[in-house]
């Protein structure tokens, strides 16, 4: 082959491969310049096995277990409304769970599954201030059923990285902001101690969380008893207002549209130990 000849053959092939790894470049470009622009409108990053992206903020769920032990027909050694004079006493942990702002959330982003050794250090603690109010057997993210730590770690505590990556780093996390954030003791020196016949203001239990903590919280309620009641948070735990669900006539600002103007926070009798189940939230 002529010198001339080949050296031309060898310029197209150069030319050739310049353009293909030149538009190559460019695809690669435009791809990661929609995948910014997805993150900056909240979609399209995902994170996890299952796609789901990161959360925006965390709601520290917490329930009242006189209005949850109430509707205990049964008892059994899991469950603390039936403790006797040992029964929790104060607002006692449902979890934490990382949200969305626009009202959705994550759930069982990983398929990690539960290990109750992870945290046997923190066992007593979780028994007194994270305990299961029923004696159901909540479902797990993998199929089955587990307990109640189970499902709140492989439901909402999978979705708390970065903030928190591992089983024992969640629990312990939840138990710090709860012991910083004591409602039970902000409530009682405000005055709204449990009762079965007072009734308290709504704006009164509202007002006083947000003198102590600069937060508004979401309240729910049951036949007109407090039964949650949630702060929320940034991802650095410095309190945020949870997002809320209307407002009064008047224009205050309500914390749930499921509590009247005056509610009940209700003592509890325990009731004896015996057998059999009752159903748990799947929250």
């Amino acid at each position: 082959m002529p010198l001339k000849l080949n050296k031309f053959l060898i310029s197209l092939k150069m030319a050739i491969f310049s353009a293909q790894f030149a538009s190559a470049v460019a695809l690669i470009i435009a791809a990661s310049l929609c995948l910014i622009e997805a993150n900056q409108t909240g979609i399209g990053i995902e994170i996890g096995s299952r796609g789901q992206r990161e959360f925006d903020y965390f709601n520290l769920a917490l329930q009242w277990p006189g209005t949850f032990c109430q509707h205990t027909r049964h008892c059994c050694s899991s469950n603390a409304c039936c403790r006797g004079a040992n029964s929790p006493t104060v607002f006692t942990i449902h979890g934490l769970w990382p949200d969305y702002n626009d009202g959705t959330w994550p759930a069982c982003c990983t398929q990690k599954s539960f290990d109750e050794k992870e945290i046997s250090t923190l066992h007593d603690a979780l028994e007194k201030y994270w305990p299961s109010l029923s004696c159901g057997r909540p479902s797990s993210c993998h199929g089955g059923k587990g307990s109640f730590w189970g499902h709140e770690w492989e439901k909402h505590g999978t979705c708390s990285s970065p903030v928190a990556r591992d089983e024992y780093s969640y629990f312990l996390t939840t138990l710090n902001v709860y012991f910083k954030y004591n409602v039970t003791k902000v409530l009682n020196e405000a005055g709204y101690v449990p009762s079965n016949t007072e009734k308290y203001p709504l704006g009164g239990i509202v007002s006083a969380i947000q003198n102590a903590f600069r937060t508004t919280p979401k309240l729910l309620c049951k036949k007109g008893a407090l039964e949650e009641l949630h702060l929320c948070f940034y991802k650095d735990f410095k309190p945020r207002d949870c997002l809320i669900g209307s407002t009064s006539p008047n224009g205050r600002l309500y914390s749930s549209s499921s509590c009247p103007d005056y509610v009940s926070i209700p003592a509890y009798a325990s009731m004896g130990l015996g057998s059999g189940e009752t159903e748990i939230s799947s929250a």
